[in-house]
């Protein structure tokens, strides 16, 4: 486990950063390009497309409830219920708010939505929430090779998720980049925060033993 933070969690900064860069460049030729060219490569996969299951909001909600739920009643973890909150909830919130914030158009495709598209929320929370899930489920896993390998699942999922909406004519290509920067950031901000009030806690446990 200390391998993949040492690896994801440095990151969190550089996407934060990333986010910000694609808000202000997007309309660059460079990344009018790059959007153009990833909806002639996914635009029209009704294999890709039927992946935004995985970023619909019946999903998060109903995985993210039963995730509280386990938490709650199998560890009695409060603080990790705290952060399905954070991460989901609040990150879900921020999503619907930048939005409006940052307004942006979607692809001019028939299935192209009416609400605005940056960033987008089936690759910004499908991302918090799938990399919650996997968070707590190998954080009492000894093998190490099964953590890397729910990890891996989890990334796949989010990746499919978000091209998804590129696929279906939903996204540009830009909009999903920017959610999963966006995602994964507030994600390693919240794991941090949850980590440090861990050690904490165990900190103040052990002292208490020992008077």
């Amino acid at each position: 486990m200390e391998a993949i933070k040492r690896l994801f969690y440095p990151l969190g900064m550089a996407t934060l950063i990333g986010f910000f860069a694609i808000l202000t460049s997007y309309t660059n030729e460079g990344f009018l390009e790059l959007d153009l060219r990833t909806m002639e490569w996914f635009h029209g996969n009704i294999l890709l497309d039927a992946m935004s299951v995985f970023g619909e909001p019946w999903v998060i909600f109903t995985v993210s409830l039963g995730l509280i739920v386990f938490l709650w009643v199998k560890r009695q973890n409060f603080r990790g219920m705290f952060f399905v909150f954070l991460t989901v909830g609040v990150g879900n919130i921020l999503n619907q708010l930048m939005k409006y914030f940052f307004i942006d158009v979607r692809p001019d495709l028939p299935r192209g939505l009416e609400t605005f598209g940056y960033p987008s929320s089936h690759a910004m929370v499908g991302l918090l929430y799938l990399f919650t899930l996997a968070y707590f489920i190998t954080d009492r896993i000894v093998t190490k090779s099964i953590r890397w390998l729910i990890w891996l699942l989890a990334v796949l999922l989010v990746a499919a998720a978000g091209l998804s909406r590129v696929a279906g004519g939903e996204h540009f290509f830009s909009d999903v980049l920017a959610g999963w920067f966006a995602g994964y950031s507030i994600f390693v901000a919240v794991a941090v925060w949850y980590e440090f009030r861990e050690r904490r806690f165990r900190k103040e446990i052990e002292e208490e033993r020992f008077e």
